[in-house]
């Protein structure tokens, strides 16, 4: 039996977790290698407050894998028209 894909991973609103919980996945995204980028290093607290910036405007998402129990953070791509 072939497993979707689609069906292992769920997204979850930022709303769903603790202050600390979101804070502490935004700072391992922010901290993981090659997320630095740009012509000027901002500090660790800049770029959480830039997710949590996106985050709160609808451009990125939270989403939970089960298989691995892993959470990311991706960017939501919006459709021409819609």
């Amino acid at each position: 039996m072939a497993v979707d894909p689609e069906e292992e991973i769920v997204e979850i609103s930022a709303a769903e977790l603790s202050p600390e919980a979101l804070h502490g996945l935004v700072v391992e995204f922010v901290t993981r290698d090659g997320t630095d980028y740009g012509s000027r290093e901002r500090s660790v607290e800049e770029k959480v407050s830039a997710v949590l910036r996106s985050l709160e405007r609808g451009e990125v998402r939270i989403v939970f894998e089960l298989g691995s129990g892993s959470a990311n953070l991706l960017p939501v791509v919006r459709r021409l028209g819609s």
